[in-house]
């Protein structure tokens, strides 16, 4: 896996115990068309989170899709994860690197281009920035314009992530302003039907690449 991979819907687990109802799930977003899978879960406690990690990592090597663990170091490294996402204050990314050097990194960013430059020169392979819209999972956070994704894109050039409140309406505006991924929880995993929902999300892409 590269930077090359960042594309189309990245797949944001919700926090659930239930390792059943998460690994169907997640069966089902990477069988819609998923090929970026983000373990993150703020509530479950470690062993149930290496647990979690582990049937989902099983599924996306099955499905060709690439499992990013969200915060957690330690876990993308004990089970051979292909990525990590860190937060602003959950990790160095410069022991990450030394610790996953073949492995996908990212960053969050929020609304903050200097926050990506500095990333980059750490050794990340994506950057996110958001919220976009609102967020039911993060009511409270930092707005991002559109016009961050291309000055990101003119200082970092590197894969931009969008996340916050993204749905199939509003993604287009993002894919317009140059994303090349949407990070997407609620509007994915509380959808009727998941698979459905990831084909329509990344039919997005496709239309807009041709």
């Amino acid at each position: 896996m590269s930077s090359r991979s960042i594309r189309g819907l990245y797949a944001v687990t919700p926090d659930t115990s239930d390792t059943t109802t998460l690994i169907s799930l997640v069966g089902e977003a990477v069988a819609g068309g998923a090929r970026l899978v983000q373990y993150r879960n703020k509530v479950a406690p470690p062993e149930l989170r290496l647990e979690h990690a582990r049937a989902l990592l099983a599924i996306c090597r099955r499905a060709h899709a690439a499992l990013i663990i969200n915060d957690d170091t330690e876990l993308a490294v004990k089970i051979g994860a292909d990525g990590l996402h860190l937060g602003r204050d959950d990790g160095d990314i410069a022991i990450a690197r030394a610790r996953l050097p073949s492995a996908i990194i990212g960053a969050s960013c929020y609304a903050d281009v200097s926050l990506a430059v500095e990333a980059k020169r750490l050794g990340v392979d994506y950057v996110a920035f958001g919220s976009f819209f609102a967020s039911s999972t993060k009511p409270g956070a930092t707005r991002a314009p559109l016009s961050v994704v291309q000055e990101a894109r003119r200082a970092v050039d590197l894969p931009v992530v969008a996340i916050g409140g993204i749905t199939l309406d509003n993604a287009p505006e993002l894919i317009a302003a140059g994303v090349d991924a949407v990070a997407v929880i609620s509007a994915l995993f509380d959808a009727d039907s998941v698979r459905e929902t990831a084909g329509k999300f990344e039919a997005l892409f496709t239309r807009a690449e041709s």
